[in-house]
């Protein structure tokens, strides 16, 4: 397998477009189905944010077990679309499924939007079978329990475009998980519960490699850094290109310079190791800092922004989340980061979470440019650290956290709005957010605690719910939703269900 791409992009992913028939209506049938299957794809790609890869016609079960064996090797392929444009009996799809390791989305469309009526014929009901060929592609599918995504519609229908959009885009994520190596500097803060979790357990289900470094070694690499001053140089230039550097930090005549430049060499550090390991996430741990200078807190915003995963305190599970959704969204507008439900405004009727961390909140939460700062943290007995200070924009986010249940792993999302805070924040020196969530504050925390949901969590502002969705469905994971439809009664029992469902499925 080729290295993993720290950063966030879909580049490198394929999504294979596959068609069902059969040759029971002949070769004509069949060169019409292939000509109306490569329109169909031609007028899809486009708006598929990766590759979507046309393959011939199956027509048979032995070349449909060929063709999903073969995807399901390849490295580049994240997921097939499956589309049944005339009546292919589900009996051959039978093996392919079963050897099918990569998700699946079933196309339910035809080749034409309106109905021809005065010219329809019998060739044209013969061509044009896609209302039960599909359909009996759906019974194979229930049939043997095969996780799946449904879009239904037209091609040229922007709602179907926008759900295999999602879909590819969860696939991302999915595949993104399944190869990802995590390093973790030092073990999670002591006597914390939900930061822990089986890393075995993670292996098996979700793919993530899980591991630990000690963070010597990691101080080890920012000492070699250090001794690099024109490298140093180089990235305090990045850092005064694109922030607005406060004055006491900068190189002409900042009295605290050298701490931007710690904080430099410790995300040189940091990637450089993270490089070494194949990772693309990590975490750190305010309580075993070894002989670092600082908490990483810049270096670590910074690569989030590339879209490495993190979790802070050792929260592998949330540095996991962190990857995937910004995989999920690259080359969309805003982000994803680290975030935590820090305190309330209790007004009643207008409540509101203030969302932060101590230091490491992305800043692709934010349109505008961070500020670069320096201030005491008052925790890990280190050295002031460096850090990016900026609100995150309004709008409609997604909040997930990623729980281990001891029968397996959850996710649960809350849909919330991003908003201005109430009043400005001059004394609050990090990375923030401010939301109101959806339905209510008292319904969504309610649901939040009756969840058993992390305090960690990613805010996602460039894929939604959809996106979300999918993964859990990829993942095979329990998911519980949080948004405008949800009632704490209703919550209550779909967490019974969720739980039990989950534990029979496991068993078999």
């Amino acid at each position: 397998m080729t290295q993993v791409n720290p950063r966030a992009t879909l580049e490198s992913y394929e999504v294979w477009f596959l068609t069902g028939s059969q040759g029971l209506y002949g070769e004509e049938t069949l060169r019409q189905v292939e000509a109306q299957s490569r329109a169909v794809h031609a007028e899809l790609a486009p708006h598929v944010p990766v590759k979507l890869v046309w393959k011939p016609v199956l027509k048979d079960a032995d070349g449909i077990r060929r063709a999903l064996i073969e995807a399901s090797a390849d490295d580049k392929v994240i997921g097939v679309t499956a589309w049944m444009h005339t009546f292919s009996p589900a009996k051959m799809w039978i093996g392919g499924l079963n050897a099918l390791t990569k998700p699946l989305l079933h196309l339910h469309t035809q080749a034409n939007v309106a109905l021809p009526w005065s010219e329809i014929d019998f060739d044209f009901m013969n061509l044009n079978q896609a209302a039960h060929g599909d359909r009996e592609f759906g019974y194979a599918l229930a049939r043997m329990g095969v996780r799946h995504a449904t879009a239904i519609g037209h091609v040229s229908d922007e709602r179907v475009q926008q759900r295999v959009s999602d879909w590819s885009r969860a696939a991302a994520g999915a595949a993104a998980i399944r190869t990802l190596k995590l390093t973790r500097f030092g073990d999670n803060m002591r006597y914390v519960a939900v930061t822990e979790g089986d890393k075995t357990e993670a292996e098996i289900e979700l793919g993530v490699q899980v591991n630990t470094w000690a963070v010597n070694e990691l101080a080890a690499a920012v000492s070699a850094a250090e001794s690099d001053t024109a490298a140093i140089d180089e990235l305090v230039a990045v850092y005064e290109r694109d922030y607005d550097v406060d004055p006491s930090l900068r190189r002409d005549g900042g009295d605290r310079h050298q701490s931007l430049r710690d904080g430099a060499a410790i995300e040189l550090g940091l990637r450089a190791l993270l490089s070494q390991n194949d990772s693309a996430a990590f975490t750190t741990n305010f309580e075993d800092l070894g002989t670092l200078k600082q908490l990483p807190g810049l270096a670590v915003q910074r690569l989030m922004a590339d879209g490495y995963g993190f979790g802070a305190e050792g929260d592998w599970k949330t540095a996991v989340l962190v990857r995937a959704m910004n995989v999920a969204g690259a080359g969309l507008p805003g982000g994803a980061s680290l975030m935590e439900d820090y305190t309330y405004d209790l007004t009643p009727g207008a409540e509101k979470i203030l969302g932060a961390h101590m230091l490491e909140v992305s800043p692709t939460l934010s349109s505008a440019t961070p500020t670069l700062e320096i201030h005491p943290l008052g925790i890990g007995g280190k050295d002031d650290p460096v850090r990016l200070v900026f609100t995150a924009d309004s709008g409609e986010a997604v909040v997930v956290a990623l729980s281990d249940t001891r029968d397996g792993f959850r996710l649960t999302a809350n849909v919330v709005d991003v908003v201005p805070p109430t009043e400005a924040l001059p004394k609050l020196p990090v990375g923030r957010a401010v939301w109101e969530p959806r339905p209510s504050f008292p319904v969504a925390a309610e649901a939040w605690l009756t969840a058993g949901a992390a305090h960690h969590t990613v805010m996602t502002t460039a894929v939604g719910l959809q996106v979300v969705e999918d993964l859990a469905t990829m993942l095979g994971t329990e998911l519980l939703v949080i948004d405008e439809h949800t009632t704490s009664r209703g919550f209550r029992d779909e967490v019974r269900g969720q739980q039990t469902w989950h534990r029979l499925d496991r068993g078999f």
